[in-house]
This record gives structure tokens, sequence and C-alpha cells, in this order.
């Protein structure tokens, strides 16, 4: 059975605290939900604001392939005929195929937000849908707070569908608006629903119960034939039901269901991770399925089990939803963790070696080091416990220096090294020090080892270790880089300085990327 996919993302994700699409944004991720093979993809309400209606014209000189643009509006006014309203006039302008409309079934909200008869409601529903329709539109009507508006008066909130369906609805989607509607009662009132209506029931639900996921795979089980929601649960307060999460156990874990383009489950994480970049936000970690967290194994028992039958702690291959497993390393742990994590370096047989390396990895981690995001760093501790390592240049000194006269400040750093038996002392300014660091270190670096040039640093993270140190206390730096082959890898410094926790970090990313290009035959050059 298929499942109609309509996301969400572009009009109630952006409803989210601290997320706010380009028109631009909102382009390309219609695209890419295209591309998954979304069947639906709601675009704003055109009449809320010019980025919203530049969308609908945008896709309606270039349109989509496979999924359907929907614009998001509300019943007619109190007392307006359709064609008079400006809402209507901006969701026709909008020329988008589906028109989606919101309406209400509680009768609280109507006497107390709407302020109208609850006759005046149902009217307001019936001729609303029935305007678009009969302009050759598809309309999916919304039922607002109807969970809650069923089971205060079962009576009217089942007129509330009918007018919709009767008046030509194509769906009735059922929403938990609050968020606190529990699994158990969104399958018994679907299904009751359902009885009550000729047409294919959809479910939006929102995550304050966090049961957004549950509540949609209930209301499928009892008969809905659409999911509504966002990519990575973006919406307003706790955000809606994670169509990742709802596909994916569609995909997986449910038997008989169909959702997406064959072959596209596999492009999930990449579709998350998508999103998160245009929205300029971080992962959600933890996040299931996609998140960087979902198949990392930290505990020793846990990897050494893993290392033997990989489903023993994990619940599908990560591969399935474009995933990949991960092995922390810390101090909590084993052999198993250092085996799987160097396995490159083929030493798995040197169990003294790899007492070392776990040894050196405790002592670091007591001190404030954290290897998680730090994969490159802790790279380089392996070769150096093995011995493999020679760097290639060594510190003599740097100095930084930052400068006010009531302005904006300017920070210079000075870099003094040895390189083979070259010293190369160079001077550079910056955005503050760690900047300026990082560019008189390229200086005295330039000419020497040109493949730093595709080199850049993407992040950096600056955590305080122990605060009850106040001033004194220790730091940690995190710092994110990737190259011109797309590579991104993480490196650690920990000092009561940061600025030299910020220098270790960074000298270790550069020392990363030079040892992986050696490996890869892009060696060293002369001047020049």
């Amino acid at each position: 059975m298929h499942i109609e996919l309509y996301d969400t993302t572009l009009r109630d994700g952006a409803q989210g605290e601290g997320v706010n699409f380009s028109l631009e944004d909102k382009v390309l991720i219609a695209r890419r939900l295209d591309e998954m093979g979304f069947d639906y993809v709601e675009g704003g309400y055109p009449l809320s604001n010019p980025k919203d209606a530049d969308f609908f014209k945008r896709l309606a000189t270039e349109p989509l392939t496979h999924s359907r643009v929907c614009a998001f509006g509300m019943t007619r006014r109190k007392g307006v005929a359709p064609a008079d309203d400006p809402g209507m006039k901006a969701l026709v302008a909008s020329e988008a195929p589906v028109i989606t409309i919101v309406g209400k079934t509680s009768d609280f909200h109507v006497a107390e937000v709407l302020r109208v008869s609850e006759d005046e409601n149902l009217a307001m529903i019936g001729e609303t849908v029935e305007y678009f329709a009969k302009l050759g539109r598809q309309v999916i009507y919304d039922a607002e707070h109807f969970f809650d508006g069923w089971k205060a008066n079962i009576e009217y909130a089942a007129k509330t569908i009918q007018a919709a369906a009767s008046a030509g609805a194509s769906h009735v989607v059922m929403c938990d608006t609050n968020g606190g509607s529990m699994p158990e009662e969104v399958a018994r009132i679907a299904k009751e629903a359902a009885a009550k209506v000729d047409v294919p029931l959809g479910i939006h639900t929102h995550n304050d119960g966090d049961l957004a996921v549950a509540n949609s795979l209930a209301a499928i089980d009892a008969g809905a034939i659409q999911v509504q929601g966002t990519i990575n649960g973006l919406g307003e307060r706790c955000g809606n039901a994670d169509l990742v999460s709802v596909i994916a156990n569609l995909a997986l874990k449910k038997q008989g269901y169909d959702v997406l383009e064959r072959g596209e489950l596999e492009h999930l994480t990449e579709l998350s991770r998508y999103v998160y970049e245009i929205a300029n936000m971080g992962y959600r970690n933890s996040q299931p399925f996609v998140g960087p967290s979902a198949f990392a194994h930290k505990g020793g028992m846990h990897v050494h089990a893993v290392n033997r039958v990989a489903h023993s702690y994990e619940h599908i291959e990560p591969e399935r939803v474009g995933n990949e497993r991960r092995v922390l390393v810390s101090e909590l742990s084993g052999r198993s963790n250092i085996i799987a994590m160097t396995t490159k370096h083929n030493i798995e047989e040197d169990k003294a070696l790899m007492d070392r390396i776990l040894r050196e990895v405790v002592d670091k981690e007591n001190r404030g080091f954290q290897f998680e995001a730090a994969g490159a760093s802790f790279d380089l501790l392996v070769k150096r416990a093995a011995g493999t390592y020679t760097p290639h240049f060594e510190l003599i000194k740097f100095h930084t220096e930052v400068e006010s006269r009531g302005g904006t400040p300017s920070t210079e750093a000075t870099v003094k090294l040895m390189v083979g038996d070259e010293v190369r002392h160079e001077v550079a300014e910056g955005d503050g020090p760690v900047n300026a660091l990082d560019a008189a270190l390229r200086k005295a670096l330039n000419g020497l080892f040109p493949n730093l040039r595709g080199m850049h640093l993407v992040d950096y993270k600056v955590r305080v270790i122990n605060s009850e140190a106040a001033t004194a206390a220790s730091v940690r730096v995190t710092i994110e880089s990737r190259d011109e082959d797309g590579e991104v890898w993480g490196t650690v410094g920990v000092d009561e300085n940061v600025i030299q926790a910020s220098w270790d970090a960074l000298v270790d990313s550069i020392e990363y990327k030079l040892c992986k290009d050696e490996g890869a035959g892009v060696g060293r050059q002369g001047p020049g």
C-alpha cells in the first residue's frame, strides 16, 4: 500500500525557532524532495509574505517533476464570500495545483477563537473547499485540533469533516495540533473518523508529547493513507512529526507500506543533513536512523559484540538509510574499540601497542580531551604510539597580539617554525587570534606544501572543561576542517590557555592533511 508523503518543512517547519529559509533555500529543498519522490510539497501561505508568493511563481514557471505543490490557507473569513476573500484570492493566484485548507474542528475553538456560530463554521469550511474544487484544484482539508475536538464533541467534530468531504476535499487530515494525544487514542479515533467520511484520511502530528512519529504510525495502521510532517521534525514548539523517522519505519519496520522512489531510501541521511545545512543548523547527533550517533558505539563490550555480529547492537544496517557505523574512543573504551578504529594501520596483532594506545587515550581524556569528534587527532595519536609519525614541521615559537584603539580590534600573529633544515618566520593578520595564527602558519608553509591551499577550517568550538576553576579553567578546542576532496576531519587541543589549545588543534589538522595526502601520493614540494 502506498503511503503519501506530504512535506510541510517549508511552511510548518519554518515556524520552528531559529529556522529561516530564503526563497532560494525553499526552492532547493523543494527540488530535493521532488527528486526523492515525495508526493506533496507544501510551499507556504502566499498571503502571509512576498517570499512565499514568489516561491509559487518560481515553481509555476519551473515545475517539479514528481511532487505536487501545495499552497496553504485558511477557510474564508466570517461573512465574506470565498471569491471576495483576500486569502482565497492569494491562493488562486499561487497557481498551485493543490490547495490545503485548515479549518476548525473543536467547538471550543469555534466559539472562543473564531467567535462564530457552529453553523457558520461549517459553512466556512464547506464553501471554501467547494470554491477551490470548482476551480479544478485538488483540495486537502486539514482538520485543526481534530483529536481534542473529537474527544470533546464527537458529533460536531464529525460534521466539520463531513462538510469538507461533501464539498469536494480529496483528503481529510486529522491534526494533533497541540501534540498531546496518545497513540492508542489516535488509532481509535482514526477508525471512528474513517466511518464518518468517504474520502481518504491523513495524519498531521506535533511532538509536544514526544510521540509525533508514534502517533503518525498509529494513524497509518488505523487506515490513514497520507502522512504530513517535516524533515528532521522542524516546527513550532517541540516540532512536527519527523518524516525521516516516519519514512524509515514504514519502509524498514512495517510490512506492506510503500514510500519514496525506488532506491531513494539510501539517500535519507543525505536529505536530513542537506536540510540542516540549508537551515544553517547543527545536526542532531542522536537523531534516529540518520544522526551521526545513531550507529556510534563507545562502550568496549558493545564494540566487541558489534565487531563480531553487527546487528547485536544495531536495529538495522546503517547503509540502508545512507548512514554509517562509527566506533568511538574514550576512557570507556576497551581493546575492541582500538582495534576497530585502527584497522587501516594493520596493528591489531600488536597487543602491547594496543594497550599503549588505550592508556594514552584514557590519560588524555582524564585531562579533558575527547576524540569522538576528533578522529584525525586520534589517528595521529596512533601514529605517534606506533613510532610511524614524523612531524612535517616543528614550532620554535608563536606570538599573538590583539590591539584596540577605540574601534574594531586588530589581531596579528607571528609564527617561527623549523621545516627540515630551514627556519621559516612569518607574520599575518586575521579576524581574531586563531584566524591570524592559521594565516601565519600557512604563510610559513607556503610553497613547501601547496596542497594545503585546498584545505580550510569549517568549524571551531571552545568548551570550558573545569568551570569551577573560573578564569584558570582548562578549555577544549575542537576544529573541523575540509579539503578539496570533500573529506571532513576533526582535531582537538586542550590547555589552560585557549590560544595554545587552538594551536594544538590547528597543527593536528594540518599534519593530518599532510599525512593523508602523502598516503595518496601527494607529497612535499620544494620552495616556490
